[in-house]
Formats: C-alpha cells, structure tokens, sequence
C-alpha cells in the first residue's frame, strides 16, 4: 500500500502521460498507481512536500476561488459564490458550475475526480484559516473512502492524513513506513478493537478523538490492527526536543 507522499510522488507510473478520459487503478500493484491533486481555498501549501505534490500532479482540479492560487489547474469545481467574476471569465473553460448545497465544494470537487476516473486523490489546502472547515473536511475523507471507494489523502504543511477502512467483522492488520520520533494520531471511527505495534503508547478503542492523539513512532514501520475504521496522522519531521 501506498500511502506516504514520497511513493506517489516517486511512483514509476506517476510520470508516465495521463490516459485519454481520465486514469483507473489506484494503490495496489504499483505499476498503476495514480493521482490528482484537488486544491481548497485553506491555508495555501507551504511546506516542500505539499508545494511538490502540487507542482507534479499529473492532474489539478480547484475548489472555486483556490483557482488564485493555482493559474495552471485542469480544472475549476464548485458553486461559484468565492470566485471573482473576472476570473469565472478567464477560466470559463475549465470552470465546472455545480449548484447544489447538500454538499461542499470539496465534495463536488471529488465527485467530478471520481467521474473522471481517478482513485487516489490528494487533497491539498484542506485546512487552516477557518477552523469548522477545517474538522468538517477532515472527517470527509472517512466518507470519501467509503462511499466512493477511493484512497484518499490529505497533505497539509505539517503532516498527512490517510482513512483505512477495514472489514468491520474482524481485524485486518495494516502496515505504515514511519521513522523514530515520527508524531502519530490515531482517530477511531468505530472500531470495537484496535490495537499497535511500533508506536510508544499502545493504542485501544478509544471513544474520543483525543485519547489517540500525540502518539510517537519508535521504528522504522508500525502496524494497526483494528476491526473497523480510523484515520492516521503522521507528520513530516520528528519531534523537536527542548
């Protein structure tokens, strides 16, 4: 499983041209592997990791008015009420106008992905600035992977996010590249047992967000074994000693 911003960014597959109607295939096998980058109007990426992600996504689709930070994107998705006019007008042809309200802009923005093909999205200026965007858009990427199937994965300028979605009838045990000093979060999305190898604080069901926070990486890898969902996080550098 690919699931760190360095194997997509390496990814032998990933800098072959984009197939004509969009791209199938996601993590498994690694000679498929593919992504896009959708761009929200959050904190804009600074750190080299998402700055890279976005600069060699084979595919940029923007979130309305994210479009201003991003002049070379393929694509513009949403309702149109956070884009000036004069820039609807310069990227009238890529502009996708979706008016409906049962669902953000980021979720329009994913919808039109999946439409075109791609199964691992990245999502980038997810966060930051406002804070109830912020936890609502964080909480999308459960449902993104399970009601649409994909692998979804949320870069920001300090870390990244990635949902697993297990059987919810027995434990699966999934592996994570890591390194010593890695910060590790672990939020339980129903999962009656859950349990970690690698990490310093042995983890549990927990029943609140919090208890599964600032966890520390020990190795090289770590494994979780869970019988449901639940979302890591994993930073970029180790922690900093005082």
């Amino acid at each position: 499983m690919i699931d760190t911003p360095f194997e997509l960014l390496n990814s032998r597959a990933n800098q072959t041209p984009l197939p004509w109607g969009g791209v199938g295939g996601g993590f498994e096998g690694g000679t498929e592997v593919r992504f896009c980058v959708i761009l929200a109007s959050g904190e804009p990426p600074e750190h080299d990791i998402p700055v890279q992600l976005l600069q060699e996504a084979p595919y940029v689709c923007c979130c309305d008015s994210a479009i201003l930070q991003c002049d070379w994107a393929d694509a513009v998705v949403g309702d149109g009420d956070s884009i000036p006019s004069w820039a609807r007008e310069e990227y009238e042809d890529i502009f996708v106008q979706v008016d409906e309200q049962d669902d953000n802009d980021l979720t329009k923005a994913t919808r039109f992905c999946v439409e075109k093909g791609f199964r691992c999205i990245v999502y980038l200026g997810a966060t930051g600035r406002r804070e109830d965007h912020t936890l609502g858009n964080i909480s999308l990427l459960m449902r993104y992977a399970r009601e649409f199937g994909i692998e979804p994965f949320m870069a920001t300028n300090h870390g990244w996010f990635v949902p697993v979605v297990g059987s919810n009838q027995k434990s699966q045990t999934t592996h994570f590249s890591s390194f010593p000093g890695q910060q590790v979060s672990l939020f339980n999305f129903g999962c009656s047992r859950l349990q970690t190898t690698g990490l310093r604080y042995d983890a549990y069901p927990f029943t609140s967000w919090w208890q599964g926070t600032l966890n520390e990486a020990i190795a090289d890898s770590f494994t979780v074994e869970a019988d449901g969902d639940y979302l890591v996080y994993r930073t970029y550098e180790g922690k900093q000693s005082l």
